[in-house]
């Protein structure tokens, strides 16, 4: 397992530009102005208690799907034990692992990371996830290969915790690729689905099936209605009854979306 050790310390060291949720807490918390981040970065943070540490730096060190990816496609069908992870996490303190962090006006700034987000960073990267032969077997053939890495992190994600929900997963990618309807994001957005919505299994999914789609067209209705005003004086700013306010168009958008992609879920997994 030295080949996942390297690489989460490349992962660990690699430059973060910093988010607007790490900025948003350094301005509220320590009034920082943007051009002081970059000195209390050199000079407070390692200051700081654990604690702070820890929501300072948690958007910056708590991986997305795509750093589960990384670490997916070294591992393929291993794990790494959770015994494994204390000697680990050590070995990295030890070293030191430097993050590297970095401003909006381009500065990087390196500060040795604390056990707190070490262990934060390592906990949610699933490398104790394993993947059922026959899936990892049907992601190994599936095309294209870009794709591989990013299905094996979604299939070792903690929903897929019983056979019937592995079926799910099994049963959408085998579909969608025979019919030549197969999608990386549709996968993605099964796996949004399913941690949200948490069906057991494919008879629950298609009971619920209709439900959503009705919910989906209930509130795309709903959206292109003119909205209500509740003053006049309101009203009439914005043309009394001609309004001219402008639509949520990104959020039609995106339940549009969702309901495709139900349409072909359905067809999918219920022909």
């Amino acid at each position: 397992m030295q080949a996942v050790f390297d690489q989460l310390v490349l992962e660990l060291e690699k430059p973060r530009p910093l988010t607007a949720q790490s900025l948003k807490y350094l301005a509220g918390t320590y009034g920082l102005g943007r051009d002081e981040v970059g000195s209390f970065l050199d000079r407070e943070l390692a200051q700081l208690a654990d604690d702070e540490i820890d929501l300072a730096l948690s958007s910056q060190f708590t991986p997305k799907l795509a750093d589960q990816a990384v670490f997916a496609a070294i591992l393929g069908a291993q794990s790494v034990d959770r015994s494994e992870w204390p000697h680990w996490i050590e070995r990295l303190h030890q070293r030191p692992t430097l993050a590297c962090l970095v401003t909006e006006a381009g500065t990087s700034h390196r500060s040795p990371l604390r056990t707190v987000t070490l262990e934060r960073y390592l906990h949610r990267l699933r490398l104790e996830a394993t993947v059922p032969t026959t899936l990892f077997r049907l992601i190994g053939s599936l095309p294209p290969i870009a794709d591989r890495p990013l299905l094996l992190a979604i299939a070792r994600r903690a929903i897929w915790d019983t056979p019937g929900r592995q079926d799910i997963l099994l049963k959408f990618l085998a579909g969608s690729c025979a019919a030549d309807t197969y999608q990386l994001a549709d996968v993605e957005a099964l796996l949004g689905l399913m941690e949200s919505a948490s069906p057991l299994d494919l008879a629950e999914l298609q009971q619920r099936l209709p439900d959503w789609e009705q919910i989906l067209r209930s509130q795309l209705a709903t959206a292109a209605m003119p909205r209500p005003f509740f003053n006049l004086q309101v009203e009439e700013m914005h043309g009394g009854g001609r309004d001219r306010r402008p639509a949520d168009a990104g959020g039609k958008d995106r339940k549009q979306a969702e309901l495709a992609f139900l349409g072909r879920l359905g067809q999918t997994l219920f022909p």
